[in-house]
């Protein structure tokens, strides 16, 4: 079924100006997004002045390079829009959907790593192992976080990323038996055996922040958080497009990108500060991801805002009524058991 005010005759695709409009907007924000990201890193991370910068009185090359970036952000996605008319608005939200997942995944394979890694030189660290294992400077070097965040966790981030991209599972449900298996062996440890140490609460906190940030996005488009299900239960599919794509930008997107914004636009704020100084908890031997933990909330954020734009699109296609609406998970389970 074609959508309304769109044909499918001869089997050319004329879309609406409307549904040109929703994409283009939808990746806009997407686009701009990465932008901002960018700027961030290179204002922070490299000294750059920033793009407010280009209007003041001290512009620069580096200043109006930076304004650019965010130019791009906009003529990006309109070229990709007018290139692509024939694409529909759930073939944009597969491809939103596709890029939140694997930053989920990558997210998930990085809290593994890094947290099986670092809980293990706090361990060695905490009973002397280290300089026996080691010797004396990298003992010394892997107790400051400026040397173990390059050269342990650093190369674990990149190799979550390539796993990331061969692997399918999203590995909410192994994380979820990880947390259970790190706090059975703290209750072990300190019960049985009177041993506990500051880095076992820290792994766990690690790996229970990232099974609930991560899994937000995933949550979202299988209609799985929260709702006043009052009314929305017994609404049509077009009723629950029309309240699905106006909560979206209404109360979902705001909501992400003011966590974004908040958190990243100065190098004090919140999530910039602890990655800036790659910032560690104060309990003396426990683990050194706490600047990884501020990241998480980034991660939470940029997921459910390339979430949102593409559960947004989906629900105007819902709302219009057109063809291929995506199976929930549950739904596809459901099916396969009857």
């Amino acid at each position: 079924m074609a959508s309304i005010g769109e044909s499918d005759m001869g089997g050319v695709y004329s879309p609406t100006p409307w549904t040109l409009t929703y994409r283009f907007l939808a990746w806009s924000v997407v686009a701009t997004l990465l932008a901002f990201h960018l700027n961030v890193y290179l204002s922070f991370w490299h000294g750059w002045p920033g793009a407010a910068a280009a209007v003041g009185d001290k512009t620069s090359v580096l200043a109006w390079i930076q304004v650019l970036i965010y130019a791009a952000g906009i003529a990006g996605p309109a070229l990709f829009v007018s290139r692509t008319r024939a694409r529909t608005l759930r073939e944009d939200d597969a491809a939103m959907t596709a890029i939140a997942t694997y930053i989920v995944k990558a997210s998930f394979w990085i809290v593994l790593l890094v947290g099986i890694a670092d809980a293990i030189v706090s361990f060695l660290r905490v009973e002397g192992l280290l300089p026996g294992l080691f010797g004396e400077e990298i003992a010394v070097n892997l107790g400051r976080n400026q040397f173990r965040a390059p050269y342990i966790h650093a190369p674990l981030i990149v190799v979550a990323l390539i796993l990331a991209s061969t692997t399918r599972t999203l590995g909410f449900t192994w994380l979820a038996l990880l947390v259970v298996v790190a706090e059975l062996q703290i209750v072990i440890s300190r019960f049985v055996f009177s041993y506990e140490q500051a880095f076992m609460g820290d792994l766990v906190r690690m790996w229970y922040a990232g099974l609930f940030l991560f899994a937000s996005a995933y949550t979202l488009i299988e209609e799985g958080h929260v709702r006043v299900d009052v009314l929305y239960s017994g609404f049509d599919q077009r009723t629950r497009g029309l309240v699905n794509a106006v909560g979206s930008v209404v109360l979902g997107l705001p909501f992400s990108l003011t966590i974004i914004i908040l958190g990243m636009s100065k190098p004090t704020s919140i999530i910039t500060n602890p990655l800036l100084s790659l910032e560690v908890t104060q309990s003396g031997f426990g683990m050194y991801i706490k600047y990884l933990m501020a990241a998480f909330l980034a991660i939470f954020a940029v997921s459910m805002t390339i979430q949102f734009c593409g559960y947004f699109l989906d629900a105007v296609a819902d709302y219009r009524g057109d063809s291929g609406k995506r199976k929930l998970d549950s739904e596809v389970t459901a099916t396969h058991g009857t």
